[in-house]
């Protein structure tokens, strides 16, 4: 029996394999996603394994810069982490105050008389955080800059480690090295989850994209360093993007630049701890992509062995904005089916449906736990194997929500590409309490 019938042999075969691929895309997309960390782990050479340290003479000087927007709350321990506590010290840092409209100014102000190291532009209007970073590059004293929200801290030696990407023999078209994520705010469900999310997804793609194609797509912009000259050299950070990082990640590798994973440079961050926040966050992150997804369809499309991993990214992320359009339509299709079977009192059909469908999350589940396993457990050589207890809340709840942000954020996200996008920021909502 023919699953799709057209009337078209070769369209019907083309449908039937799309059809099976969006079905088991979950499945696939896990085993693909272990197979890559393994590859990240036995076969990539060059990661980087010993650490030269950087006599203080020949430091190269970094900017550190942070963007900041109605941080009244977390930007003085902040700062006074980034001043005192690096490892480091041919270093400035840059506080982008990008239209802040709290106690934030003040709180600059009077952090830029105690320390030298420390200068502050004021941007009147709230522009976003890219605009915010394009006029700070001017600005910029390095040929390297740290980007660091807000809310960011990264380990004392962090900077002497970066440097070590930069100094090699062949590192001269580095454009970027994006560290590692740990969440540090973990008391509650949803920040324990999201450190699951953070390993299995987030660490694991970067380092299978730079196992297998070398290379990352996606910077992780709350810690990220850059080349000042590659930065200027595709033309700063697109203004009008949701997510700045990941646009300029694909425009980097667009013109040849490269950068690198470091999964042994840490940097802590905090995490949204309630639903509603949460939920703000993921819909930037999926208008971000599916913006980025846009923009770039025509080079990809047009061009697709002139980079073999590149196209391999981009299929990917078309077969998820296609399979998240696909579970809504088949879950809706099934929901309607099983009430529409129970009005009609076939309990045997509906008992095979309901079988059917558990066999088949199964499946699915049991792939995303692998997945998830195996992320935990190469993350920081398995110290946080001890939050896979909340791998089933990430799988049940996370895919949901991700599902969720990209069809409500679709149609916001192709109005960005015709013109009609910003980067304005809103205040964060914060849980920690106003130090006085």
């Amino acid at each position: 029996m023919k699953i799709i019938n057209t009337g078209f042999p070769i369209l019907d075969f083309l449908l039937t394999v799309l059809f099976v691929i969006l079905l088991t895309y979950p499945v696939l997309g896990g085993i693909a996603w272990i197979t890559g960390v393994i590859c990240y782990n036995f076969l990539f050479r060059h990661k980087q394994e010993e650490w030269i340290p950087i006599p203080t003479e020949i430091e190269p000087f970094i900017t550190i810069m942070v963007p900041v927007h109605n941080e009244e709350i977390i930007i003085q321990d902040t700062l006074s982490y980034l001043l005192t506590q690096l490892d480091y010290q041919h270093y400035e840092v840059l506080v982008m105050d990008d239209g802040s409209t709290d106690s934030t100014p003040e709180i600059l102000a009077r952090l830029a008389k105690e320390h030298h190291k420390l200068r502050v532009i004021r941007i009147e209007k709230n522009k976003g955080k890219a605009h915010a970073f394009n006029v700070g590059v001017g600005f910029a004293k390095g040929d390297l800059i740290l980007s660091n929200d807000a809310d960011i801290v990264p380990e004392p030696g962090a900077l002497q480690k970066y440097v070590n990407y930069f100094i090699r023999q062949e590192s001269r078209n580095i454009s970027a090295v994006t560290s590692n994520a740990i969440v540090q705010n973990r008391s509650t469900l949803v920040g324990k989850s999201q450190t699951v999310e953070f390993s299995s997804i987030v660490g694991i793609i970067k380092r299978t994209q730079t196992g297998v194609f070398g290379v990352i797509y996606a910077y992780s912009g709350a810690n990220t360093i850059y080349r000042k000259e590659a930065l200027i050299d595709i033309g700063l950070f697109r203004q009008d993007r949701a997510t700045e990082d990941i646009s300029i990640a694909w425009d980097h590798q667009l013109v040849g630049w490269h950068s690198l994973f470091a999964e042994d440079i840490m940097f802590f961050m905090e995490v949204p701890e309630t639903i509603k926040s949460l939920y703000t966050q993921r819909k930037r992150w999926a208008k971000g992509g599916i913006e980025v997804w846009l923009a770039n369809f025509k080079k990809v499309f047009f061009h697709p062995f002139k980079n073999i991993g590149r196209t391999s990214i981009f299929i990917d992320q078309t077969l998820s904005i296609i399979w998240t359009f696909f579970f809504w339509l088949s879950s809706l299709t099934f929901a309607f089916t099983f009430g529409y079977l129970l009005f009609t009192q076939q309990y045997q059909t509906t008992l095979h449906m309901l079988v059917l469908s558990g066999i088949f999350v199964c499946f699915e589940i049991t792939a995303g736990l692998l997945q998830i396993f195996a992320a935990l457990l190469i993350d920081t050589k398995g110290r946080k194997l001890k939050y896979f207890l909340f791998s089933p809340l990430y799988l049940l709840f996370y895919w949901m929500l991700s599902a969720a942000t990209i069809v409500t954020t679709f149609i916001p996200a192709v109005k960005t590409i015709l013109g009609h996008g910003t980067g304005v920021w809103k205040s964060p909502e914060r849980r920690h309490q106003k130090k006085s």
